[in-house]
């Protein structure tokens, strides 16, 4: 089964690096996210990944086409014109990359990958968040009830305190918790072909019409996830995953 990964927008919310790099070749632990991304797809047996390209997208292909610079040891032998790669270790990933335009929205994105996807069922998610969800168990869930797309709903984490009022007076303060928020959309999609029928083109946002078409006809589904989700949208939000990719205990490490 076919992984699309959405890795062509601007990343202006993190703009401190994204102004010279693409958002999700923004590195944790030395690594960029979407390798990150793309080795935990990988650790539950889906090494075939369709990427959508945007913004910078050189940066993305010159980083697949080295991809042996950026994981061996090497001696270059100037003299005689020679490179020896030691220690070679190679990824058991077939990647395609798309240049889906610079402005393109997302359902643009994926509307433009329609070739490379044909009439099979794929994934999805975008190159800024990592979790810990079960694909397994989301591709099972997926394939029970014959819906066109399944999203993994997540309840973010709160980033501020809550005040219990009563006429004014704050009878309590407390930190917020996942019980106090909604469900969002954390990603990590199942889709099938039917999807690019209520995309329309370029100028589509795939957040809205085409999920909110879904969602009135009854074709869209959740997929529950209550443990790690985290994208990231802020320089806050790098530093906490490299902290906890640092620590050794990344959630999402799991090969």
């Amino acid at each position: 089964m076919k992984v699309v990964l959405l890795a062509g927008g601007f990343g202006t919310r993190i703009s401190e690096e994204s102004h010279l790099i693409p958002k999700p070749m923004i590195e944790i632990g030395e690594k960029p996210i979407l390798w990150h991304i793309m080795k935990y797809y990988s650790f539950f047996g889906y090494n075939e990944f369709i990427i959508c390209l945007g913004y910078k997208a050189y940066v993305i292909k010159e980083f697949f086409s080295d991809y042996y610079l950026h994981t061996s040891d090497i001696t270059f032998d100037f003299v005689n014109n020679k490179m020896d790669v030691h220690n070679n270790y190679t990824e058991p990933w077939k990647v395609t990359l798309i240049d889906t335009g610079l402005n393109t929205m997302t359902g643009g994105r994926i509307k433009r990958i329609k070739e490379y996807i044909g009439n099979e069922t794929f994934m999805l998610t975008y190159g800024d968040g990592v979790c810990n969800v079960d694909l397994k168990a989301l591709m099972k869930y997926h394939d029970t009830h014959g819906k066109i797309a399944t999203i993994t709903a997540i309840q973010p984490e709160g980033r501020f305190g809550l005040l219990d009022l009563k006429n004014n007076n704050i009878e309590s303060f407390r930190e917020k918790s996942k019980e106090d928020s909604g469900w969002i959309n954390g990603g990590f999609m199942v889709l099938n072909a039917d999807i690019f029928d209520v995309i329309d083109g370029d100028s589509t946002v795939f957040e809205e019409e085409p999920l909110e078409i879904m969602a009135s006809q009854g074709e869209l589904m959740a997929f529950k996830h209550y443990d790690f989700w985290q994208c990231m949208d802020t320089q806050r939000d790098k530093h906490r995953l490299e902290e906890l990719w640092l620590s050794g205990k990344a959630p999402w490490k799991v090969w």
